[in-house]
């Protein structure tokens, strides 16, 4: 992770100088996960149902297993977004630097900063770049294969009218899980399914756009593992 963080450093360094730079500084980070991935031996293969449009605003979803879960999402989404993520990861030497001023973090344990993170995910969504959330709220424990889904990615897409992006990642966890000396090369696949729309709904259709989401990752995990 570090080695081509400080590669890049210089580069790095003066695209988060200004917000209306993000563009730029997310294309490197599309490289620097490129080079991590296929530097730690994992071939990870995309299948697409459907394919972001530019210049659009979307909010992307995905399962969470792994520490590379950032690294797969970079790669298989050319849109420029922002993750939302903990605030523990900013104390990730030379990667928490990055992620701390470029990411919207959340201090999970507080209501506060939860709702914080809607004020700055509605700034950055007024830019015209797209936001990426973990819907779990966190890596589950490791026997539970998809955990329940928070309302807060889906509330904030209801609210901008923004499409859902589905994505699964089905082999993260056994590739590079949170267990030491666990995992190992080869294959990593993900999916992106078909958008949902968040058209014409309130936030009365919260809760149903989470379960209809989560059955789709559910569905294909299992598709997976068979």
């Amino acid at each position: 992770m570090g080695l081509p963080i400080l590669i890049l450093f210089p580069i790095l360094l003066i695209s988060i100088l200004k917000e209306s730079w993000y563009p730029y500084f997310f294309k490197i980070a599309r490289v620097w996960a490129k080079v991590i991935l296929i530097g730690m031996g994992f071939n990870y293969q995309i299948d697409r149902e459907q394919t972001p449009e530019k210049n659009k605003s979307y909010m992307f979803i995905a399962n969470h297993t792994s520490m590379a879960d950032i690294m797969l999402m970079l790669v298989s989404v050319k849109n420029p977004f922002v993750f939302v993520g903990k605030k523990e990861l900013a104390k990730i030497p030379l990667f928490g630097f990055f992620y701390k001023r470029t990411c919207i973090l959340v201090d999970r344990s507080s209501a506060k900063s939860r709702q914080a993170v809607f004020l700055r995910a509605q700034k950055r969504l007024k830019t015209g770049v797209s936001i990426c959330i973990f819907p779990e709220g966190g890596v589950p424990e490791e026997h539970i294969e998809l955990d329940e889904f928070k309302d807060g990615a889906f509330r904030l897409a209801i609210n901008h009218q923004i499409p859902i992006v589905p994505l699964t990642f089905a082999d993260n966890k056994k590739r590079f899980s949170y267990t030491f000396f666990s995992g190992s090369p080869g294959k990593m696949r993900a999916k992106i399914h078909k958008f949902l729309s968040t058209k014409d709904l309130t936030i009365e259709d919260t809760r149903n756009l989470n379960h209809k989401a989560r059955d789709i990752i559910k569905k294909q995990l299992e598709a997976f593992n068979k």
